[in-house]
């Protein structure tokens, strides 16, 4: 869990993922198509992604991945950060946690 966490505190926004997961490819588009740079955790590359998958859960996330983490706070899962992509909510989080600047 601490690693989990000390990654989600290094950058803006941080997404835990797996390279095969639909659901993580469309999450990955969605932000870079804000013109974020999102450091990205891809668990099932990871040594210890397992771990880091189930300490995901403990935290809340179920699914465990697609799990972003915007200013250090989780927003956790798909249906929130497209919920708040179409409400325009999404934009002033990401700017208030300095991820995108315009």
């Amino acid at each position: 869990m601490d690693k989990v966490m000390k990654l989600a505190s290094k950058t803006a926004v941080v997404i835990f993922s797996k390279s095969s997961c639909c659901m993580c490819h469309a999450i990955k588009s969605l932000f870079y198509d804000l013109g974020v740079s999102p450091a990205i955790c891809e668990l099932d590359e990871e040594p210890n992604g397992r771990e880091m998958e189930k300490a995901l859960q403990r935290l809340g996330c179920n699914p465990s991945v697609p799990a972003v983490y915007i200013g250090g706070q989780l927003v956790n899962s798909t249906n929130t950060i497209m919920s708040l992509h179409l409400s325009g909510s999404l934009v002033p989080m990401l700017r208030e946690a300095g991820a995108i600047w315009l």
